[in-house]
C-alpha cells in the first residue's frame, strides 16, 4: 500500500506548518493567561472576600473606606457590584477581570477608578433590590406628596416621605446622589 505522504509530500508539509503555528499560538495564550491568573491572584476573585478587591493598589482606598462604612455589616463588594444570580455574577466578574487585567498589564488606567455604564446599572439594581421598601415608597407615593408631620418622623415614615418629595417626577437614580455610600472616600 502506498502512503499518502510519499505521493504528496508537499501537501503534508503545507498542512503541518499551520498546525504547528496554531499550537504555538494556543500554547503561548494558555501560558500567558495562566501566568497572569497566578500573578494577579485570580483565584481570590472567585470567592466573596472583599480583600480580593484590594489586591490592586487602585482599590485600596475603596476597600479601606468600605471597612469603615455601615455597609460592611451587610454587604460585600459582590453584593453591590455583581448580579446576584450565579451565572451572570461570574460573567460580570470575568468581564471586569479581563478589563482590569488588560488595563493594569498595559498601564492604561486612571488612578481614580471610574465605574462603567454596565457596572453602574448593576450597582443601581443592587441598591433598588436591597432598599426595595424605600424605593417603593419614593416611587409609590402619589403626588403631590403629603407634608411630613412630626407623627411621620416618630413612626419612621418621615425620611421616606422626604425622599419621595425630593424625587417627585424625576427618574430616580440611587447612585447619582449616594455614589459613595458603600465606600466613602472623600
Amino acid at each position: 500500500m502506498v502512503k499518502v505522504e510519499h505521493v504528496y509530500p508537499h501537501l503534508m508539509r503545507a498542512a503541518l506548518l499551520p498546525t504547528i503555528l496554531l499550537c504555538i499560538v494556543i500554547g503561548a495564550a494558555i501560558g500567558v493567561g495562566s501566568f497572569t491568573f497566578v500573578y494577579a491572584e485570580g483565584a481570590s476573585y472567585l470567592v466573596d472576600d472583599p480583600q480580593a478587591c484590594a489586591n490592586c493598589h487602585v482599590m485600596e482606598e475603596q476597600y479601606s473606606a468600605w471597612i469603615k462604612s455601615s455597609h460592611r455589616a451587610v454587604a460585600t463588594c459582590n453584593s453591590c457590584h455583581t448580579e446576584h444570580q450565579t451565572i451572570p455574577k461570574y460573567i460580570t466578574k470575568a468581564i471586569n477581570g479581563f478589563n482590569h487585567s488588560l488595563a493594569f498589564t498595559t498601564g492604561n488606567y486612571d488612578e481614580h477608578m471610574r465605574i462603567t455604564e454596565r457596572n453602574r446599572r448593576i450597582t443601581e439594581q443592587a441598591c433598588r433590590t436591597c432598599h426595595e421598601g424605600v424605593v417603593a415608597a419614593m416611587v409609590g407615593i402619589p403626588h403631590p406628596v403629603q407634608p411630613v408631620t412630626p407623627s411621620d418622623d416618630s413612626a419612621g415614615r418621615g425620611d421616606q416621605k422626604r425622599a419621595a418629595e425630593a424625587h417627585a417626577g424625576a427618574t430616580i437614580s440611587c447612585i447619582r446622589c449616594h455614589q459613595n455610600v458603600g465606600h466613602w472616600t472623600h
